[in-house]
């Protein structure tokens, strides 16, 4: 099969890497506005992503947010199966149209939401059953990229799709907070979900750490587990009579990203068409965009 990568940044070119190393992709095109970019690579160029329609079996798209729309919509109306990293897009009404627009045609429609392929969140969700508290941490220093968007949509999103996943619930009330730092978007974030039965997740974004930390805690009925996305290392703390257990869980650790693309070309390579991965990134969006709001009034 022959790929397209539009986007030749900081995403992009580990994507580039992973598809170098995929057996059934041979031919591999990139796209980019700024020509610097593509000097250092030996795979064909082109100017315009237009001219990949005819020449490529699937297409990711690594560009800033506010792009990801007219981009994936170009391809999925030319029935070309798309990755698209997160958010899906920055407004609800277009993450419908494409959507809508995959069902149409009948074409994979994925979105990069990473995390859901992180190996120790794989080998946690057995092991988490009727959650009450939740707790998560994503910190990061200032990145110089996806301004285009605040910490909510470009770091807290991700928390808040596998929150969803897990608790599988309806969100009842919604408290947050931000401040603008450096940008003209929050660059620090926090939000306070209840859920209609009763589980509460607090939710801290931020990338205007010195540090970097991507922690995610769950607290049940006599039992506390406690993952780090970035060391793929999970702790599960269970009660056991009158003293408190503690069993590590052996991850073998893994590329997440390598995870989500070997993912995505095996479903093009097999025809095979979901929208689950999609709807499942809308709510995530819908759900942070009103956070997005609620800190733009309380800031306003």
């Amino acid at each position: 099969m022959n790929a397209g990568i539009i986007g030749v940044g900081n995403l992009g070119s580990i994507h580039l890497r992973i598809l170098r190393g995929i057996k059934s992709v041979k031919k591999i095109y990139l796209v980019d506005i700024d020509p610097g970019k593509l000097h250092a690579y030996p795979e064909d160029k082109l100017s315009d992503y237009r001219q990949l329609n005819g020449k490529v079996d699937f297409v990711i798209v690594a560009v800033p947010t506010s792009l990801h729309y007219p981009i994936s919509r170009f391809f999925l109306e030319h029935k070309i199966p798309v990755l698209v990293e997160k958010p899906l897009t920055n407004r609800l009404n277009e993450a419908k149209s494409l959507i809508h627009l995959a069902k149409k045609h009948h074409t994979l429609l994925e979105v990069g939401h990473v995390e859901r392929y992180n190996n120790a969140l794989i080998s946690s969700k057995k092991f988490i059953k009727s959650p009450r508290f939740i707790e998560c941490h994503r910190l990061s220093p200032y990145p110089w990229r996806s301004l285009d968007i605040g910490v909510v949509l470009d770091l807290m999103i991700h928390d808040l799709d596998i929150i969803l996943d897990i608790v599988k619930d309806k969100v009842k009330k919604i408290e947050a907070v931000g401040v603008n730092v450096l940008s003209g978007y929050e660059d620090i974030a926090n939000a306070r979900l209840t859920f209609s039965k009763g589980c509460i997740a607090n939710i801290t974004a931020s990338r205007i750490s010195h540090e970097r930390l991507r922690k995610f805690r769950v607290f049940s009925q006599n039992s506390y587990l406690s993952l780090d996305y970035a060391n793929q290392k999970v702790d599960i703390y269970r009660k056991e009579s009158n003293r408190i257990e503690k069993k590590s869980l052996d991850i073998k650790k893994g590329e997440s990203l390598k995870n989500e693309d070997s993912e995505f070309v095996q479903s093009v390579k097999r025809k095979m068409f979901s929208l689950s991965s999609c709807n499942k990134a809308m709510d995530a969006l819908a759900l942070a965009l009103k956070i997005q709001k609620i800190i733009a009034k309380s800031t306003s």
